[in-house]
């Protein structure tokens, strides 16, 4: 059996299950916690059918289990294993009536959002299709680039921790948050930086598959390109939430720039642009 094809059979499998969860305990958030494990499991199994001898894709799972460590803890350390369902999924569930939001959940939540995971870890395909190619500088500069964005989105999400671990001191101790939502740090230069980090790094991998193949004119850049599609969109759906929460925060939008880390606008240029 070709390692694609077991690839899509434990992602069939896996579809069944958050779906079949996500009914039986009325919450949608399954795929948020399988999110940082099973691309892992992916890029393994063609690691393991090369026989765990191409330096290349043992580079790529072993970068990609950092990055699913990583964002596993992040993840359990915000309670996401203990039954807490996304926020955005509550609001949207409002909006919708509960036929609409059942199709949404099977159709986008569980089988869209799992395409995108097989998507994103198949440039361990075109590596494995091409594993005659050798491990060369332009793979270690790029499993470094990797391995530095991870650290990243580390920084960021530690930034966010302690932020929100000070509001909830804040608000238990009778104080007024001040300020309401993060603009420090990484959030100075980039409203989501974390998400910034989260996409590069995909992007680097689709470089490493294409590296084995030699060009970068290859399917599976559908992946990281999804990928960011649907990183904009939730982007937007996230801050037409804290929009309606934090009136200032559209100041914030116009001195800050959304995904990609740049220097804030000036005051006298945000009020320009608002003019």
């Amino acid at each position: 059996m070709s390692p694609l094809t077991i690839v899509i059979i434990i992602a069939a499998v896996v579809c069944a299950f958050v779906w079949i969860a996500s009914l039986i305990t009325k919450d949608t958030s399954w795929v948020d916690r399988i999110w940082s494990i099973v691309p892992i499991v992916y890029v393994w199994v063609f690691a393991i059918a090369a026989g765990l001898t191409d330096v290349r894709l043992d580079v790529m799972a072993a970068i990609v289990t950092v990055w699913g460590a990583r964002l596993t803890f992040n993840f359990a350390r915000k309670g996401g294993y203990s039954g807490m369902e996304d926020y955005r999924w509550a609001v949207l569930r409002g909006r919708m009536s509960p036929a609409g939001f059942q199709l949404f959940n099977l159709f986008f939540i569980v089988l869209y959002q799992n395409f995108i995971l097989v998507l994103i870890a198949l440039p361990a395909f075109t590596a494995f299709e091409n594993r005659d190619t050798a491990f060369g500088p332009l793979d270690v500069i790029l499993a470094i680039v990797f391995l530095a964005l991870t650290a990243g989105e580390t920084v960021a999400d530690q930034q966010q921790w302690d932020f929100h671990e000070k509001k909830k001191a804040d608000v238990a101790a009778g104080r007024t948050p001040t300020p309401r939502f993060l603009q420090s740090g990484l959030f100075r230069v980039s409203r989501h930086p974390n998400f910034f980090f989260e996409q590069a790094q995909w992007w680097v991998l689709f470089f490493l598959g294409a590296s084995a193949a030699g060009s970068v004119l290859q399917w599976t850049v559908a992946g990281p390109f999804l990928l960011t599609v649907l990183f904009i969109g939730s982007t937007i759906f996230t801050e037409n939430i804290s929009v309606s929460k934090y009136p200032e925060y559209v100041d914030y939008q116009r001195r800050t720039s959304p995904i990609i880390p740049w220097f804030p606008r000036r005051e006298r240029e945000t009020t320009e642009a608002a003019a």
